[in-house]
């Protein structure tokens, strides 16, 4: 079923509706339908409203109502953006939803400035701070005072809960004056500890690997550059990278540029990788030289096919990867110190098990995907109750 086809007011007794709002089909299905799935198979009624590519048939096979909206990314685009508005103004309308989950900061500044006048609670997930606090780019200096304005401004309204999944985008929050009592944080959107399940080391020369956007903010240049540090001083350590470039984000990487790595001794660029556990199982050590997450996915999936892991210090990282316990953390931006520590875990089989039996462990008691469902259906719950108890007319 697709676009808008639910009754405005929907019968007593009906299912509460959830609307999550995403910016691409493609993301919701592999950073959010855990929380999606949680919340159908608790009574909830869950709409998708996003920009459809080729994932309709995935979403709607799961029994959620999907809504195509005109996303544009990564540009400035006035006439655009209005669409767009306009676009989750009118499902709103239509749908009455008991909840909406916008998540990322685009899909949330838009979809609030759509809800504006609507007295339905939102959950507003804040999936890191994004391009415009990460990146020293000219652009991101210029946009970041607006946006701060602007969040507080939106974030800051009655029936507003911000939802980050580290202390430290809490406290990002907090500093920006958004209340603290309207931010919840929950770690991340759950891993499949069912499906993932810790994997032998592979046989042969010691392989490291990268699953992400091809970014520069995802640190893909430092890595290329430990790498070649690495060949230089004589290891064979192989790496392998799956993911594409991301066109629409100032930072990402050409497809040309990608393609070359392949040139290079030692360097294998899959692109999209369907099955991740497929990579894990030929990699011993996970690679995310991030400068900044909200909490990544890739580190989560690794963590939970038991594998050690070599991260950048900074938030959402240092979440998973524990110094010393799951695995190593490294200076932003810092090849040799990158390269130091592959080396280090590459020498060492016994450190190897050692952090990935415990990053196992750490996603079976804090990052499964049943775990963070039942966090994030008490969340709603307690927004519907509370819009219960005090109702405002629509």
């Amino acid at each position: 079923m697709t676009g808008v086809a639910s009754p405005k007011h929907p019968p007593a007794g009906a299912k509460p509706r959830l609307m999550f709002v995403v910016s691409e089909d493609w993301y919701f299905l592999s950073h959010r339908l855990p929380m999606a799935q949680a919340a159908h198979d608790a009574g909830f009624e869950v709409h998708v409203a996003t920009r459809v590519i080729d994932g309709a048939t995935a979403i709607q096979k799961r029994g959620f109502i999907l809504h195509p909206v005109p996303f544009a990314r990564g540009r400035l685009a006035p006439l655009a953006t209005l669409r767009t508005i306009l676009a989750l103004r009118h499902i709103y309308d239509a749908i009455r939803p008991d909840i909406i989950h916008h998540v990322s900061m685009q899909p949330a500044m838009l979809g609030l400035l759509a809800a504006l006048g609507r007295p339905v609670p939102c959950v507003n997930a804040l999936t890191g701070l994004g391009y415009a606090f990460t990146s020293q780019s000219a652009k991101a200096r210029l946009i970041r005072p607006l946006l701060r304005v602007v969040m507080h401004r939106l974030l800051s309204r009655d029936r507003m809960v911000s939802l980050v999944q580290n202390p430290d985008d809490h406290a990002a929050l907090v500093a920006i004056g958004v209340p603290e009592r309207q931010i919840c944080t929950i770690a991340g959107s759950g891993v499949d500890a069912v499906r993932l399940r810790p994997l032998p080391e592979p046989t042969g020369e010691v392989t490291i690997a990268f699953v992400g956007r091809l970014l520069r903010d995802k640190g893909i240049h430092t890595l290329i550059a430990a790498h070649r540090l690495l060949r230089a001083r004589g290891s064979t350590v192989r790496l392998l990278i799956a993911g594409m470039p991301d066109p629409a984000n100032p930072a990402s990487v050409t497809i040309d540029e990608a393609d070359a790595w392949n040139q290079e001794p030692g360097i294998t660029w899959f692109g999209h990788v369907a099955n991740v556990a497929t990579l894990w199982a030929q990699a011993h050590i996970a690679v995310l030289p991030s400068f900044g997450e909200g909490l990544p996915l890739s580190l989560l999936e690794a963590a939970a096919c038991g594998r050690p892991m070599i991260a950048t210090d900074v938030p959402g990282c240092r979440e998973i990867v524990i110094a010393d316990e799951t695995g190593l953390l490294v200076p932003v931006d810092d090849a040799p110190a990158l390269a130091d520590a592959i080396d280090q875990l590459a020498r060492s089989p016994a450190l190897r098990v050692r952090y990935g039996t415990a990053a196992r462990q750490r996603v079976e008691t804090r990052f499964a995907s049943d775990i963070i469902g039942e966090q994030t259906i008490a969340m709603y719950r307690r927004l519907i109750e509370a819009r219960e108890k005090s109702p405002v007319p629509a």
